[in-house]
């Protein structure tokens, strides 16, 4: 049984200005002499998530987290309608990253992320490869077109009940066309009934995908705060209505400019809302990369797929000059 690191906490934290009124939020934590490793978190909006520390040795690793324009404890927040996202595009975030790790003085980073995460990974690695130094990724998504019209589209062949919901909250006029579009213009309606409405139908149609999931938990969307609720959905649904401002296919594509990146894909079988299929194209396509499959997993994981994760860092992470490598129990 693997046995996990303890969350350390932070030892440096701030609002770094990267332009546009935006401030993200970020922390840093584990030995400022380690590694540099860069965690991105999924949604998009989700916030940084404390608990991804456990994978990452404090003694040898120099860990960095940050809160993605709009959401966490980055401002403005997403959450309040006055907040425009028209500076909230994926090549902002990619400016982000490069400028914490400048302000940071990092020269290279690990990059760790899953979802969402993975394809701002891609992103920011295929833009700036020459600052990654290795690459974790779990739940492999690009975020296609064919990928987005899957989750809130195709799935409803496995849930169907949950789908017509889904599509039904929305005014009859929408309901055969853009989804996804449908419901951003809903999320930034001046009406906060219908913001809050739409914010809670979307996160239950989430649900109904994860839960249908091996291992699934039944309200991972819905039980969030309502303003993190809020800016989650509200920049999901801007991000997926502009097909992640990314052209079609562009991540697969230009894949190739990964070369010399070591990478680990780690993908469950049992993903409904992300299939395999993904992970295994991008695997084809970057001759660094190596891709674990979880048999047990689905998009939100398993003790198997954390194991996994685990396994990848700490090959990376290198040896304690002070410990020696570690074991495990």
């Amino acid at each position: 049984m693997t046995e996990f690191y303890p969350l350390s906490e932070p030892y440096a934290q701030g609002r770094l200005d990267v332009g546009d009124g935006q401030r993200i939020h970020w922390q840093a934590s584990g030995n400022p002499q380690g590694k540099p490793a860069l965690t991105v978190h999924g949604g998009p909006g989700s916030g940084l998530h404390a608990g991804r520390r456990k994978y990452f040795d404090p003694a040898r690793y120099h860990l960095v987290q940050f809160s993605q324009r709009g959401c966490g404890q980055s401002l403005p927040h997403a959450s309040d309608p006055t907040t425009g996202l028209e500076h909230n595009t994926t090549a902002h975030l990619i400016a982000d990253m490069e400028r914490l790790r400048e302000h940071l003085g990092i020269e290279q980073w690990l990059l760790y992320g899953g979802s969402w995460g993975s394809t701002l990974i891609l992103a920011y690695a295929q833009a700036h490869p020459e600052r990654v130094s290795e690459i974790v990724i779990c739940g492999v998504t690009m975020t296609r077109p064919e990928e987005t019209e899957w989750l809130y589209r195709g799935v409803a062949r496995f849930v169907p009940g949950a789908w017509e919901a889904f599509r039904d909250a929305l005014p009859p006029a929408d309901r055969d066309g853009d989804l996804v579009a449908a419901y951003s213009r809903l999320l930034n309606s001046p009406d906060e009934t219908v913001r809050r409405k739409a914010a809670h139908d979307w996160a239950t149609w989430e649900d109904a995908v994860i839960a249908h999931e091996a291992l699934g938990s039944p309200n991972a969307y819905t039980d969030r705060p309502d303003d993190a609720l809020m800016a989650f959905t509200r920049i999901t649904a801007h991000y997926f209505s502009h097909a992640a401002f990314l052209e079609d296919g562009q991540l697969l594509r230009d894949a190739g400019r990964l070369a010399g990146i070591p990478g680990v894909l780690i993908h469950g079988a049992l993903d409904l809302g992300s299939p395999l299929g993904s992970a295994w194209a991008l695997a084809k396509a970057w001759p660094d990369a190596e891709l674990t499959v979880i048999h047990d997993s689905g998009h939100t994981g398993s003790p198997a797929m954390q194991e996994a994760i685990f396994a990848a860092v700490e090959r990376f992470a290198g040896p304690d000059p002070e410990r020696g490598p570690r074991h495990e129990q």
